[in-house]
């Protein structure tokens, strides 16, 4: 008698009731978040160490392309040979070969040519990071936006917007002579240390909040709370927002500060006042007030003194530098809630850094050559 074929064993069928209490199992819901997780966090890691290989092989394909062939100055035929090369390689390998991304490596490799820095860089920046960077000539700004970019973890997108904001030419480091800037930018290389002049801007872009011609200040103070994650983008990652119309009373008398932030790595809290008009002096004991108050009663041991913001829609340099405000903590800057053609806005700041250097260096009877002036 010959055996009869098996019948196949029917599918096991979930009902929708069972389904419905699979789902409702707190069990069942502790293990789908574990699984999850355990996946992200292992693509992460794959990721991760793609990207860093990735920047790494890219760093020394255009170290050995520089030394081996256009160290050389073997001039159009050596760049001849690099477009042979990338010809074949991305006949090879594909499009991450091409004749520019070829090129691309070879000036990531002259630009940025210390190992140790690359290796460092190569896990926290991707190879998109690197593209945009290599198409800064300053040297000094290049690595302006390296250290901004990896220490506030900017994406690519937020890099390019940064850059065509001229982020670098609104703070007071690039206000500095080169050799005092280039000592903030070591320290915060090597040691994560930001200081005031790599925190602070001037002016800053507030034309996100669509403010119409005529607003009052608790416009702008309202539009930057509705606005509050962008506010924080053109202000740094490091702010974090504490209060609004923070009241503080003195002998009976109320006061109150427009906005009062804490930076993590200054390690201290920052008020800010808002003004409309131009900036006065009076502005300067006012806030002093404020700062000397959360001093008193707000600082906490570990944190450094408060420092304050005073922004305005227009400044006189002067005023400021005979004030003396760094000196007490104290910082104005202007607000533009519309943005003039690039051009125009290139030619304030240059000529801004340039009043500032000579400013900086300027001879004094008393302690000579101003520091860091040759």
């Amino acid at each position: 008698m010959k055996n009869s074929p098996s019948k196949p064993v029917p599918a096991k069928v979930t009902t929708p009731n069972q389904e419905e209490g699979v789902h409702q199992d707190t069990g069942y819901s502790v293990l789908l978040h574990e699984i999850r997780e355990m996946i992200s966090s292992t693509r992460n890691r794959v990721a991760y160490g793609v990207n860093r290989e990735t920047v790494l092989l890219y760093w020394n394909i255009g170290t050995r392309i520089y030394k081996e062939v256009l160290q050389n100055d073997r001039g159009e035929y050596g760049k001849k040979i690099v477009e042979t090369l990338s010809g074949q390689l991305l006949h090879e390998y594909g499009r991450g070969f091409s004749r520019a991304n070829v090129f691309s490596m070879v000036r990531f490799a002259e630009l940025y040519h210390e190992p140790a820095i690359v290796q460092t860089l190569s896990g926290q920046l991707s190879w998109s990071h690197f593209v945009e960077l290599i198409k800064i000539d300053d040297d000094l700004q290049r690595d302006f936006y390296t250290e901004m970019c990896r220490i506030e973890r900017w994406s690519v997108r937020l890099l390019k917007a940064k850059i065509q904001g001229l982020l670098f030419e609104r703070t007071a480091l690039s206000r500095k002579p080169e050799e005092l800037a280039r000592q903030e930018l070591e320290a915060l290389r090597t040691e994560d240390q930001m200081s005031p002049d790599l925190v602070f801007r001037d002016p800053y872009f507030l034309d996100f909040l669509g403010l119409s011609d005529t607003y009052s200040e608790k416009d702008i103070e309202s539009g930057i709370i509705r606005e509050i994650e962008r506010f924080i983008l053109e202000m740094g990652s490091d702010f974090s927002f504490i209060a609004r119309q923070k009241r503080i009373t003195i002998d009976a008398e109320d006061y109150y500060i427009d906005l009062l932030f804490f930076h993590r790595r200054l390690r201290c809290l920052i008020a800010i006042d808002l003004k409309l008009g131009r900036f006065q002096a009076a502005d300067k004991g006012q806030m002093e007030l404020y700062l000397r108050w959360l001093d008193k009663y707000e600082r906490v041991p570990g944190e450094e003194s408060p420092m304050g913001l005073i922004l305005c829609a227009g400044k006189s340099d002067e005023h400021v530098e005979l004030l003396g405000l760094s000196d007490s903590g104290i910082r104005v800057a202007e607000y533009l809630t519309e943005l003039p053609p690039r051009e125009l806005l290139e030619a304030k700041l240059k000529s801004a850094m340039e009043r500032a250097q000579h400013q900086f260096c300027r001879p004094d009877e008393d302690i000579g050559m101003g520091k860091g002036c040759t």
